[in-house]
């Protein structure tokens, strides 16, 4: 017998009547749960609650440890298919030269290319946050540069001293 966290089994069921259903899907009709036990038994399968709440409770015959068998191997497949979307961030400032900038791209399409979001930021120090326009500049350039890898989430805009966009990889189905 299998004891189960999620689903009563066998002994476990406590309804004292079921409406069993049997391994085929057939109704057996309302039983009286010794019964239902007997005939899951006489099949060397287990008799499983799959709708407590129901009037009376939905009883199934079936081969418990087979069915969680199938049920893990659902769930591992599910997990295996997912994609998990990090987001990377790659900090600039407004003034940045050519050859810094052309590194923090070189990153920004590596993040790119394996399939993570980029947060390109620029924070704005002391006097710097009256030119927003040269770091809008900036950011609109490594829009640009990024535009055959990415699409743009969101579009420039100031929080704080920081301005940032957001850049997500084109899906390739």
């Amino acid at each position: 017998m299998i004891i189960s966290k999620d689903m009563n089994v066998n002994e476990n069921i406590r309804a004292r009547e079921v409406r069993l259903i049997d391994s085929n899907g057939d109704q057996l009709g309302v039983k009286s749960r010794q019964e239902a036990l007997e005939i899951a038994g006489n099949r060397n399968l287990d008799l499983v609650l799959v709708a407590p709440t129901a009037k009376p409770p939905v009883c199934r015959i079936m081969d418990y440890g087979k069915y969680r068998f199938e049920q893990q191997k659902k769930e591992k497949e599910a997990r295996k298919n997912q994609k998990i979307i990090n987001v990377k961030e790659v900090r600039l400032s407004p003034g940045i030269e050519d050859h810094d900038f052309n590194t923090k791209l070189k990153n920004a399409r590596k993040f790119l290319e394996k399939g993570d979001k980029v947060k390109v930021s620029i924070r704005f120090r002391g006097r710097a946050i009256t030119h927003k326009d040269l770091g809008r500049k900036v950011l609109e350039k490594m829009a640009d540069e990024c535009k055959d890898l990415s699409t743009i989430e969101q579009r420039p805009k100031m929080d704080g001293r920081s301005m940032f966009l957001m850049l997500a990889p084109i899906n390739e189905k």
